[in-house]
């Protein structure tokens, strides 16, 4: 048959290469006669085949079918009855065959398709506003986050999730209307305090045996739900707000000087993590006594006082200025304000010493700027009134004292003799 000929008859049946055959061959009989005369190459033999090789193009993922391809499942309830009729198949078909095997996929598909069904994503959002929460759409398809409001995973791939750009709450999309509680942002803005008493716990008749954010009934015998303590707060939680985790608490920190973190609720945990850098801790106020058994924070007291003296020399010198020296505290402005507030962080890294070694570092390269590399600042320094001899005197010089009436500086050993 020649090649006109042959095309011509190919588009008179409009063959479609990929028919599923005998699925269609009932009420296709005569059409599947003129294919097969049209392209005798393509069924020749037996077509017992033909749907495994339709299934390796991709063409067998029919999501709303049954696994025996007799129902539609259109919605739903459709789609779960179908995959509880799949799970019988796949125990009543031959272990490791293929049959099996290829109901596990389909089985895998409508489980997919039944989770797109009950999350949509479309029409969803990019922003949102609860609670206090700013919700910002995530577009990550990590499958390692948890929801804080269900505790179940959130699936990336397949689900529409939310975080606060605040307290960074993470929560699936269907679970935005159930969020009870408020954006720990907001409490850090407007009370920016720690709990100084070491677990202030009130015991759970006080709290009505139930969950102190969620009000859900809990006993320490674990019926209906275990009673999880926060150590922070010293109340009592359901597991689906306290999931165990743990961090470093203020009150333990400034009162007994112990870093070994502590389980806390899930509110607690998001809001020690901002507090964290914040300067809200006057220990000389809250434990003065600390200074007398921690030899790191007398060192740092130290430091920061000789920084504020040097201070004044840097805002009036241009060469400093355009240096930007003082950034070099830009993560503990406070630092450049005051010598008596800490944050948790900074008695963290004074405990492990990070803060030792980098302020002294700092330390050093203001004072080298200050005595050696400007003459403007150099011309700033003092001479002892008292004794009138020896060196330049500053007055964070560690030989030094400074009057607190005139701010003239004098060598301490001549003060002492006077």
């Amino acid at each position: 048959m020649e090649y006109d000929e042959r095309l011509a008859l190919f588009r008179q049946t409009r063959l479609n290469p990929f028919d599923r055959g005998e699925e269609e061959d009932g009420s296709q009989g005569g059409k599947t006669t003129l294919q097969q005369e049209a392209r005798p190459e393509l069924f020749s033999g037996t077509r017992m085949h033909s749907s495994d090789k339709t299934m390796d193009l991709g063409l067998a993922e029919d999501h709303f079918s049954r696994p025996m391809g007799s129902i539609v499942a259109s919605d739903i309830e459709q789609l779960k009855l179908a995959i509880e009729e799949c799970k019988k198949l796949i125990l009543e078909l031959p272990e490791h065959s293929e049959r099996q095997k290829d109901t596990v996929v389909k089985l895998i598909h409508l489980r997919l398709k039944l989770q797109e069904l009950k999350d949509p994503e479309e029409d969803e959002p990019n922003l949102r506003m609860v609670l206090e929460h700013r919700f910002s759409k995530e577009k990550s398809k990590s499958v390692k986050q948890t929801c804080d409001k269900c505790s179940a995973i959130i699936w990336g791939l397949i689900q529409t999730w939310y975080t606060c750009t605040g307290c960074y709450y993470r929560c699936h999309s269907k679970c935005m209307n159930l969020i009870t509680k408020p954006c720990v942002r907001s409490k850090v803005s407007h009370q920016s305090e720690y709990e100084l008493s070491i677990c202030p716990e009130i015991g759970l008749d006080r709290q009505d045996y139930r969950c102190a954010e969620c009000r859900t009934p809990i006993s320490l015998r674990g019926v209906p739900s275990e009673a999880r303590q926060c150590d922070y707060t010293g109340q009592y939680y359901c597991s689906t707000c306290h999931w165990n985790d743990t961090a470093i608490i203020p009150a333990r920190v400034i009162h007994n000087w112990e870093f070994e973190p502590r389980k806390v609720c899930r509110s607690s945990l998001r809001y020690l993590a901002l507090m964290m850098p914040r300067p809200v801790l006057k220990l000389k106020e809250i434990n003065p006594l600390l200074f007398n058994f921690v030899e790191e924070l007398v060192e740092i007291r130290k430091l920061r006082q000789d920084i504020l003296l040097m201070k004044p020399y840097f805002i009036t010198c241009k060469e400093a200025m355009e240096a930007r020296l003082l950034l070099q505290l830009q993560d503990r402005q406070h630092f450049v304000e005051n010598d008596d507030m800490y944050s948790l962080q900074d008695l963290i890294d004074i405990s492990s010493g990070r803060l030792s070694c980098s302020l002294t570092e700092i330390h050093t390269t203001f004072a080298k700027h200050i005595k050696l590399d400007c003459e403007r600042c150099q011309a700033k320094g003092f001479v002892c009134e008292l004794c009138k001899e020896g060196d330049i005197l500053f007055p964070f010089d560690s030989h030094t004292s400074v009057c607190h009436d005139c701010s003239a500086v004098f060598h301490r050993l001549v003060i002492f003799r006077v």
